[in-house]
């Protein structure tokens, strides 16, 4: 897949002026915070791992959240869950829109605590809320995840990168104090097939790349997917959903996907001709979940 987007198309970077801002006060606070719960997007789960988590942590308590598992197939969940399970952490999966997994999160963030407020007894200090830090890339749930936790909109939440834009500190009863962070990214993204994702995702701000570039992209990632059972694309996806072949490019290149050809004909039977509505058409109707549960990536 690492030819997905052609070359001559604009390498994808976004680092605005306050994810820089939020990461330096983010150092600031580290100090203060006894858990880091990390969260993912389902459908990538290793494009949305940041490189630098590791020095975040820093001994610290960890736990592993992939959010929006409605969103892959169950068999997709499955083997991620498998995989991560080999590699020694335990994944908490959660629908932050619906609620689903929710308050089991919320049961090991406290039994983090509970472990962190014997030491405090041990020592001869007094228990506290345990402080736990939502850590992630823009857009992969953090705020919604923790309106659910409180039962109450105290963040704001949207499905689009950049919402939250300053750290904040939450109450969660008695047990539980959570610092809402703005989403974090690396400062340059290397790896553009990973970017990609995120792009399709709506992981990144959408400055971030050329809305036609990805998804001519995206139509030849479906197309690589069909081969593989595990991703949920069934064969025809896009003919059975639009009407309109992804047609095959012609002599060397015989059977890889037509992309540009094909969001032309979808653009002349659903806008008029317009590519560019009928990519972002295309681009929502994948983060909608209207084509189906998908999985981007897979162990």
């Amino acid at each position: 897949m690492s030819e997905l987007l052609s070359s001559a198309a604009p390498s994808i970077q976004w680092y605005p002026g306050h994810i820089a801002k939020a990461e330096r006060s983010l150092t600031e606070n580290l100090a203060k915070v006894d858990l880091v719960i990390e969260v993912r997007d389902a459908r990538i789960p290793t494009a949305t791992g940041h490189p630098r988590l590791q020095r975040w942590i820093s001994g610290k308590q960890h736990l592993l959240v992939l959010n929006r598992r409605d969103m892959i197939p169950k068999a997709a969940q499955d083997a991620w869950d498998a995989w991560f399970r080999s590699q020694g952490q335990t994944p908490w999966w959660s629908d932050a829109k619906a609620g689903t997994g929710v308050k089991q999160l919320q049961q090991a963030a406290i039994r983090a605590g509970d472990s962190l407020n014997e030491r405090r007894r041990n020592r001869g200090m007094k228990p506290r809320p345990v402080r736990a830090l939502m850590l992630g890339f823009p857009n992969v749930g953090k705020s919604a995840l923790i309106n659910r936790l409180v039962r109450q909109k105290v963040v704001d939440s949207a499905r689009r990168a950049g919402v939250t834009r300053s750290l904040r500190w939450v109450r969660l009863g008695q047990d539980l104090d959570l610092l809402d962070a703005p989403g974090v990214l690396p400062p340059r993204l290397d790896d553009q097939l990973a970017a990609l994702r995120l792009a399709l995702c709506d992981d990144i701000g959408q400055a971030a790349y050329d809305g036609e570039a990805v998804a001519m992209a995206f139509v030849q990632m479906l197309a690589a997917l069909e081969d593989m059972t595990l991703s949920g694309v069934a064969a025809g996806l896009l003919q059975g959903r639009y009407g309109v072949p992804v047609p095959s490019l012609l002599d060397a290149e015989a059977g890889r996907p037509d992309a540009h050809g094909w969001l032309e004909a979808a653009a002349l039977r659903h806008t008029s001709g317009d590519m560019a509505r009928m990519a972002q058409r295309l681009l929502d109707d994948f983060r909608r979940g209207m084509l189906g549960p998908i999985a981007l990536e897979l162990p």
